[in-house]
């Protein structure tokens, strides 16, 4: 298999198989719109080669960033900014997907009560967060939902919700930090159900395609293992067009980062009927191309390779194949 070998992930056809990571930038401001910052950003490495480009973890609520400075798609006055960078990444002849997400306990977002499955903080260094009512949890799927909508309005391809690193999705999912003992928490069905009630919301409002990052190995004595994780995913299978695969977040704990070290997580996932992007300290063609070729994952996301070099992949296309692929990338 080739790097440029074109694949689908749903409904959406890539022409190659390096997909730029969601990178949180914190470059917004309080109002979470879309700045000349971000432009300069994503539009790079569009034009950098990369067949798809993920945005960076969008708030779906303002109380659900990261950050007073991430990027939001909570109001309908956050359209027309994401509008005009989608159709820039497409000029760049790259496709255009947005990260949706919420915090929960992990936001620091101060303007805001945080919220959570449970009132458990993540680290001193958070607030303790609210247990979240029936009602807030209907309040945050319906966010979910209209973030979906916005989505569409702005002409994105994909939709990835974020259901990785310790997140609020993630909260609920994992026994570490979901003590409830109502419908949404208790048993594995139950504490995957705000994912599938939130898949199915922005289904009803986004036709593109659809899929969800997990933290398919939390690390920790009593959190998810691979195994958990994909009993996860086979309740959510009708819903989803793939996975992107990472790890750990959910609570503090030491991950010995090394080379490559989530593609065996992504594999089992891959081996499971799942298309799966996959990455994790990958910087060299060597390396992608021995993933791909390995069946380890379908596609490769880069994260701080691409932060150091945006023409990571241009270049590579250059030395390689001077003629043909240069030609076709100045098509798009």
């Amino acid at each position: 298999m080739s790097i440029f070998t074109p694949f689908s992930l749903g409904k959406l056809t890539l022409k190659n198989r390096i997909v730029m990571a969601p990178m949180c930038m914190y470059s917004s401001d309080e109002t979470g719109v879309v700045l000349p910052f971000h432009h300069a950003h994503y539009t790079a490495r569009a034009y950098g080669g990369v067949s798809l480009v993920i945005l960076e973890a969008t708030a779906v609520e303002a109380r659900g960033r990261i950050s007073v400075q991430d990027l939001q798609i909570s109001s309908d006055h956050h359209v027309e900014g994401l509008k005009s960078l989608v159709h820039h990444i497409h000029l760049g002849g790259a496709k255009a997907a947005i990260q949706l997400a919420h915090a929960g306990r992990k936001s620091m977002s101060l303007n805001e009560p945080s919220i959570a499955p449970s009132p458990l903080s993540f680290s001193d260094a958070y607030r303790m967060p609210h247990e979240m009512s029936l009602q807030d949890i209907q309040t945050v799927v319906h966010a979910f939902k209209e973030a979906g909508r916005r989505a569409s309005e702005a002409g994105f391809d994909g939709i990835e919700l974020h259901a990785a690193h310790g997140y609020l999705i993630n909260q609920f999912l994992s026994p570490l930090t979901n003590h409830r003992q109502d419908k949404y928490g208790g048993s594995l069905e139950h504490r995957t159900r705000i994912l599938l009630d939130i898949l199915k919301a922005i289904h009803l409002v986004f036709k593109g395609s659809i899929w969800i990052r997990m933290s398919v190995e939390e690390y920790a004595q009593g959190g998810h293992h691979v195994e958990d994780t994909l009993k996860v995913l086979d309740i959510i299978r009708p819903y989803i067009d793939g996975v992107n695969v990472s790890t750990g977040g959910i609570v503090p704990f030491p991950i010995k980062a090394e080379k490559g070290y989530q593609l065996a997580f992504a594999k089992h996932i891959k081996q499971a009927g799942f298309i799966t992007l996959a990455g994790g300290l990958v910087t060299t063609i060597d390396e992608i191309n021995l993933a791909l070729n390995t069946n380890q994952c379908d596609a490769i996301y880069l994260g701080r390779e691409l932060l150091l070099n945006p023409y990571f992949l241009l270049q590579h296309i250059k030395k390689e194949q001077p003629n043909l692929m240069l030609e076709a990338y100045k098509r798009g």
